[in-house]
């Protein structure tokens, strides 16, 4: 959707040679190691991973739930260890990893929607209140984030202040978009099918925005990502959930494994022919 170039991020992230790390070790900040960007180009294929993972999310969130017998609680502990797990692997790794970014992107789609869950569902905290505790948790971190670091731009997760704030940034958008939904859902009662219609609406006008009126990439990026979760979810209740309440009935399990399916074909297509690496890394790759 909306697909970098190193000339339009510059330009939208208020980049500048002493705060870039784009143009080289000299362009660095103090203190910053340089290595090869740590997330994919914003592709076709990121914004379809992206959305699966949100459904998946949605649907083993809830499979997990119901099948392990632990509770809310206790899933949202168990998903939240492996998730450390996976996020140690992703910083430990010296470049962008197809098969460890997306199963750290599953796993914090998982642990997203289990935050918002517990909130509502154990502490009964209004989904009013968690979606504006949420937004501006998340408006925190992009604030903290560009003080520290003077840009937001994706080009450049190349060092671990960076990436800390990228996963924090991502794990906020996932429990925001659990919990702007599911308030969407409740107050509009529009149903799985016509609430995806409306989500993916919403997104092509963040589209057109960037696109014909110069939408800052940077912003158009961040609220796409936002509201691809509540988009994911509603495909994944479409699916998962009983005739009788609207949905398919395949149930949480044939959904899950589905959509896994899918990720993991497309994961595997893309460790092959590394068509979301960001070019700036296959150029340092050819000079090697």
């Amino acid at each position: 959707m909306f697909r970098y170039s190193v000339a339009r991020s510059g330009l939208m992230t208020s980049e500048t040679p002493e705060t870039s790390t784009a143009r080289g070790p000299a362009a660095a900040p103090p203190g910053h190691r340089i290595r090869w960007n740590k997330v994919p180009e914003v592709t076709v294929y990121f914004w379809v991973i992206k959305v699966l993972c949100t459904t998946v999310g949605e649907t083993a969130a809830d499979m997990l739930n119901e099948k392990l017998g632990l509770g809310l609680t206790g899933v949202s502990l168990l998903m939240s260890a492996l998730l450390a797990v996976v996020l140690v692997v992703q910083f430990r790794t010296a470049a962008y990893r197809p098969g460890v970014y997306w199963l750290a992107v599953a796993l914090i789609s998982i642990v997203g929607t289990l935050i918002s869950d517990n909130l509502t569902d154990n502490m009964g905290v209004p989904l009013t209140t968690s979606t504006t505790v949420f937004a501006v948790a998340l408006a925190i971190v992009f604030i903290v984030w560009y003080r520290r670091e003077r840009t937001l731009s994706i080009h450049s997760i190349d060092s671990l202040s960076r990436e800390s704030f990228y996963w924090l940034a991502v794990l906020f958008t996932f429990a925001l978009g659990t919990a702007a939904g599911d308030l969407v859902a409740e107050r509009m009662d529009l149903g799985y099918w016509l609430s995806a219609v409306m989500f993916a609406l919403a997104i092509a006008a963040v589209a057109v925005a960037h696109f014909t009126l110069d939408l800052n990439a940077v912003w158009s990026f961040w609220i796409a990502y936002v509201l691809t979760r509540p988009l994911g979810a509603s495909v994944g209740d479409y699916l998962s959930q009983p005739t009788g309440d609207g949905g398919l009935g395949l149930g949480t399990v044939v959904t899950s494994v589905l959509f896994l399916a899918v990720i993991l074909g497309l994961v595997v297509y893309l460790s092959v022919t590394r068509k979301d690496v960001i070019e700036r890394e296959r150029l340092e790759e050819r000079a090697a």
